[in-house]
């Protein structure tokens, strides 16, 4: 299992480390929805293991719809104390007994495949699905919500500016499929800020650039994981453009070191952009270094009408990050390191499960 490989281990310590006040978290309850994601999985992994560092532990509750998913997930905490599997649609009314001091909330449709072939679910996870948690925590009272927002809400940049700074807002046609994504994203932090006005709840919203790391699902269509798969298997890099994309990513493990930065330091009500400059790299470059790795090629293919359909049309997505790191908080992995330890990982996982 993923949590067995030593690699892996590392870098949940590395993000433990990182984060100096505890205080807050340690003897506190979590839910998390979408936990067998990327981003959700990592987070799960993370707190369960500073529950071996603490006295005071921490209790996770990871919340999915396939039980099946989560268990093979998170096979060995079931018999943890300390851990719960809530087996739930985030767009019905969450379970009673759920009375957790934090929210987060990172259950989403998040490549374009998904986009395309679930448009429905795509907006109503983040639309409905938001309005059942923010329900939720009005009424057991939760301490604070995380809203798992995105890069994708600032649309596409006018030209106007080289970064998006968190009060930027660029162009999004939203007559179309793809734009289910960024605008079921947009209203759902409005809907964030109406209850923080009507209930005095605490949320706080990170906008998440876009994520790599070895928590991903093998059949994520985003092209950053398909390159990473193509340098698992030792394969050319397929590129399905010129790759003159312009973006900002992110390792798994320093967005959760981030959003454990936000639970504690984050000002209620406030957006924060969550990304590290020696990760804003053009499509071809990534593409390059990941073949690299292998002494592989990076050749071109185009993507058929149902992926295209999905894929975003921003050619330039860069988020400043000022804010955050003011607040103080800084990425702990290199993009090297990052690559390196993404593929290394999968390669042992494929070679495990083989």
């Amino acid at each position: 299992m993923l949590i067995d490989n030593d690699i892996y281990r590392s870098d949940l310590q590395r993000v433990i480390n990182a984060q100096k006040d505890w205080s807050q978290i340690d003897g506190h309850s979590f839910l998390i929805i979408g936990a067998s994601g990327m981003i959700g999985s990592f987070l799960v992994d993370v707190l369960m293991q500073r529950n071996q560092l603490t006295d005071t532990p921490i209790q996770v509750y990871a919340m999915g719809r396939s039980e099946q998913h989560l268990k093979d997930r998170f096979g060995s905490y079931l018999n943890d104390n300390n851990f719960q599997l809530v087996v739930a649609d985030v767009t019905q009314p969450l379970p009673d007994n759920l009375q957790v001091d934090y929210i987060f909330h990172g259950a989403s449709n998040t490549h374009p495949r998904a986009y395309a072939t679930d448009p429905i679910g795509t907006i109503m996870t983040n639309l409905k699905g938001t309005e059942q948690v923010l329900e939720h925590a009005a009424k057991v009272k939760t301490k604070r919500v995380l809203f798992l927002s995105s890069v994708e809400i600032y649309g596409e940049n006018r030209g106007d500016i080289d970064k998006f700074s968190e009060n930027y807002c660029g162009y999004i046609d939203c007559n179309t499929l793809r734009a289910g994504y960024p605008e079921g994203k947009r209203v759902s932090e409005s809907l964030c800020q109406a209850y923080i006005a009507k209930y005095g709840l605490d949320v706080v919203i990170p906008r998440i650039c876009r994520t790599f790391g070895p928590t991903m699902k093998l059949d994520d269509s985003k092209a950053s994981s398909q390159f990473i798969l193509k340098a698992v298997h030792n394969e050319d890099i397929v590129l399905k453009s010129e790759g003159t994309q312009y973006y900002s990513y992110g390792y798994v493990a320093d967005i959760v070191s981030a959003l454990l930065f936000i639970l504690v330091k984050g000002e209620n009500g406030a957006a924060y952009n969550i990304g590290s400059e020696q990760f804003d790299l053009h499509l071809k470059d990534l593409a390059g270094e990941l073949a690299a790795m292998n002494d592989k090629q990076v050749v071109f293919d185009l993507p058929d009408a149902t992926e295209a359909a999905g894929f975003s049309k921003a050619t330039t997505a860069i988020l400043d990050t000022k804010k955050l790191n003011q607040l103080g908080w800084r990425s702990i992995f290199d993009i090297s390191t990052a690559l390196d330890h993404t593929v290394q990982i999968l390669k042992d996982e494929l070679k495990e499960n083989a």
